[in-house]
Formats: C-alpha cells, sequence, structure tokens
C-alpha cells in the first residue's frame, strides 16, 4: 500500500520526468474531489494526502541511502493541489464550472512544477532536510509559491486586463 501511495498509482514510474507525471496524474484527481464535494473537502484531501503521503514515504525510503527517490511522487500531487486550491476556490465562489478557470489551472500546474525544479528559498531548505518531511514539505512550498503568483496572475488578469 505504501507503494501504491508514495507512486501515485504506480505514476512514478513513468519516464522522463516522473514528478511532472505526479502532477499531471494529480490532476483528474483533484477535479473529481472538487466536482464530487467542493472546495472545502478538496482543502481536505489536500491535508489527507498529504499525510498518507509523508507515511508512505517514511515507509519506502526507510533504511535506504536515497531520501527522496524519483518514483515518489505523492509529493507532488500534495503540492499540485495546494497550487490549484486557489483556482478551485475562484470557481467556488464564483459557482462556474472550474474548467472554465483554464488559465488557472494551467498557471498552478506550470509555476508548481517551475517552483519544484528551481527550489528557491524555502522550498530548497525542506528538500535539504533529508528526511520524509523534507521531501513532502519542498512540495507544499513550491504549491504556496505557485498559489501565490496564480492568484497574483489571476488579480492582474481580472483586475488590470478586464478593465
Amino acid at each position: 500500500m505504501s507503494r501504491f501511495i508514495a507512486t501515485w498509482f504506480y505514476t512514478g514510474y513513468l519516464r522522463p520526468a516522473p514528478g511532472t507525471w505526479g502532477s499531471l496524474a494529480a490532476l483528474p484527481f483533484a477535479w473529481a474531489i472538487y466536482v464530487l464535494g467542493g472546495v472545502w473537502v478538496f482543502a481536505l484531501a489536500i491535508v489527507a494526502v498529504f499525510f498518507a503521503g509523508l507515511w508512505a514515504t517514511k515507509q519506502e525510503t526507510a533504511g535506504q541511502e536515497d531520501h527522496d527517490p524519483s518514483e515518489i511522487v505523492v509529493d507532488e500531487v500534495a503540492g499540485q493541489w495546494i497550487a490549484l486550491l486557489p483556482v478551485a476556490y475562484g470557481a467556488g465562489m464564483m459557482g462556474v464550472d472550474v474548467l472554465r478557470l483554464w488559465p488557472g489551472i494551467v498557471s498552478a500546474f506550470v509555476l508548481f512544477r517551475l517552483f519544484d525544479i528551481l527550489k528557491p528559498g524555502p522550498i530548497g531548505w525542506a528538500d535539504r532536510r533529508g528526511d520524509a518531511m523534507g521531501v513532502m514539505m519542498d512540495d507544499v512550498f513550491a504549491g504556496i509559491a505557485a498559489a501565490i503568483v496564480t492568484i497574483a496572475l489571476a488579480a492582474l488578469s481580472h483586475g488590470v486586463l478586464m478593465q
């Protein structure tokens, strides 16, 4: 079960770029959770996947030299969902289909991958922890950074470009 969770239904074994595959695999799950339960259930799902991912990562890396093997992508799922949370919230607040906010979904995806790859500031610090919490937290921080920039881009788009 830990491998199933850690590799997010084995998508972590896809090559090249397993982290990108994990982020892509997170998208349909995010959509389904949001459609079935709304933004607050989606937010709870983020918390649940974080703790499930922390447990699975600890299990899969116990006794291994590599603390962050590339096939572990549940951290990307948690981070990607955090990046998507403002888009889901905006869709719920406006009462529109979340897919109508596709520019925000694309922005959240691309920005999350950029922050996760480049690892600036606290994202890199978390990555260097060398434990399961670091594996999860660098993607949490990347998701938060992507969410903030996605919100700023939406504000720019809706505030400035729509006038």
